[in-house]
């Protein structure tokens, strides 16, 4: 191939990369504005975010101002939400008690979730400094689940390694002791009552924004646009021309 040929389909290859279609500010509003979205909707996914979420007295008013029924009793977020405060003080066999006041089947159907409790207890007791309460109870309660789970094991292994240390903050497992360890936990417990309560996981909006994003980076291949730039605020950035 000679050079000119060469030449020419690099010119094609640019001239095909940047031959994007171009929306201006002006008419990517006007698509927006297009776009029809009933309040009712807009209401149920503020009310899936609060009662997920757990704001438990946001609910309780947006539901007298708006209308919007949540689709489960809102007294249950309360009880939820002292499992989590639980969890996230430190105090998790208060937690597991709530929990299995809540719904005994729980913990009895998600193994899982009952060793990541028991192996919070374990580090809570090891970040008081309670060495031997604590060897006693990794034996007794964690290694039996160790031995049926090959996970379970190498968690525990990990949680266990920190008595070795002196400094345990900052050992190789020091995360294990930062809050957002406990946070960890406590997201899980919430999913898991919310599951129960035959309720998502996860609230709805952090999906549709993450939706948004993926959207716009397939967009991006196509042409070029306003984006939505601060999830916050929704406001638009003209496109770069």
């Amino acid at each position: 191939m000679s050079h000119f040929s060469t030449l020419r389909i690099l010119d094609l290859i640019q001239t095909m990369a940047t031959s994007k279609k171009v929306i201006t500010r002006e008419e990517w509003e006007r698509k927006l504005r297009d776009v029809k979205i009933r309040k009712q909707d807009m209401n149920k996914l503020v009310m899936n975010f609060l009662v997920t979420e757990g704001y438990v007295e946001a609910a309780d008013k947006f539901r007298i101002e708006s209308g919007t029924e949540p689709d489960i009793d809102l007294a249950t977020i309360t009880d939820r939400m002292a499992v989590k405060k639980a969890v996230q003080s430190g105090d998790v066999l208060d937690a597991i008690e709530k929990v299995n006041d809540l719904n005994p089947e729980i913990l009895d159907t998600n193994p899982q979730l009952y060793f990541h409790l028991q192996q919070q207890r374990l580090i809570e007791l090891i970040r008081v400094g309670k060495v031997e309460e604590a060897l006693e109870f990794a034996q007794e309660e964690l290694a039996p689940r160790g031995e049926e789970n090959q996970c379970f094991l190498d968690e525990l292994e990990r949680t266990v390694a920190l008595l070795a240390f002196e400094d345990v903050k900052n050992c190789p497992y020091g995360e294990l002791l930062d809050l957002s360890q406990r946070l960890k936990t406590a997201s899980e417990v919430n999913a898991a009552i919310l599951t129960s309560q035959s309720h998502e996981k996860e609230p709805k909006l952090p999906s549709l924004l993450k939706m948004l994003i993926w959207a716009q980076n397939q967009l991006d291949e196509k042409a070029v646009y306003p984006h939505i730039t601060d999830l916050v605020k929704a406001t638009l950035e003209d496109p770069a021309i």
